[in-house]
């Protein structure tokens, strides 16, 4: 009969256990689904990533492509221009002109009261609808135009180891006054010469062996057809024989 209790006891413990196991075991089970939703939600954000990234780069070579072909007829008008060579002086083009000094000019150094018109290289320069006889810019189509002029003059003072090749006594540029000007001759005032523009400056060159000065000036101003256009200098034999720096132009900028 002691068995049969204890038995039985024995019984309950078992069944005790195994119930509490099975609640333990499903438990187990049940805190196992918590884990989807966070699988779940991290392949969406994933996803939607991946989209976006996916449209900026659709988005970005579509405006690349864009572009392309915004520039390609730019590229083909180089290209055209490229194999046309040197492009030729339109017909419809406003009249211009760069003339630079010609070189080799004699002026005497003595006995110019007055200033010198100046010679320009015709061969070395530049005309279009533009006519030049002997130091003279004629305007061949009335309008508005900006002229411009530019002089340098120059002095080298040469002192001679040799004072029997002295020759001609040096001379005197401790008060030398440079001055340029612009005229125009106007067909509508009996081609008679005006002032258009002047500048210049008072030097003192016995100092240095080597001295240099440049004028400068330019302005817009109405033309007809037929006027002339002209620079003079005072002292003439120093001015610079280089067209880089001694020049003469016109250009219209309408009507």
């Amino acid at each position: 009969m002691a068995a049969t209790h204890s038995d039985y006891r024995g019984y309950l413990r078992n069944t005790v256990d195994m119930e509490a196991g099975q609640h333990r075991f499903h438990q187990v089970q049940h805190s196992e689904p918590t884990y989807r939703p966070l699988l779940f939600g991290t392949l969406a954000v994933m996803g939607l990533l991946q989209v976006a990234s996916s449209v900026a780069i659709l988005l970005h070579l579509t405006g690349y492509l864009q572009e392309e072909v915004q520039t390609e007829p730019v590229l083909n008008a180089l290209r055209d221009t490229r194999k046309k060579g040197r492009c030729k002086t339109p017909k419809e083009s406003l009249p211009s002109a760069h003339l630079p000094i010609r070189a080799h000019q004699e002026y005497y150094k003595k006995g110019e009261p007055k200033p010198i018109t100046i010679d320009w290289d015709e061969l070395h320069g530049y005309l279009h609808k533009l006519r030049y006889q002997k130091g003279k810019l004629q305007v061949m189509e009335s309008g508005f135009y900006y002229i411009y002029a530019k002089t340098c003059f120059r002095y080298y003072k040469y002192v001679s180891e040799d004072s029997s090749q002295t020759g001609v006594p040096p001379v005197d540029v401790s008060n030398t006054q440079l001055i340029q000007y612009v005229y125009h001759e106007s067909i509508k005032q009996n081609s008679k010469a005006a002032v258009l523009m002047k500048t210049g400056s008072t030097m003192r060159w016995n100092i240095t062996s080597y001295n240099m000065y440049c004028a400068q000036q330019g302005r817009g101003v109405r033309l007809d057809d037929g006027d002339y256009l002209f620079v003079n200098v005072s002292n003439a034999w120093m001015l610079d024989p280089e067209g880089e720096g001694t020049y003469f132009g016109a250009i219209k900028l309408g009507n």
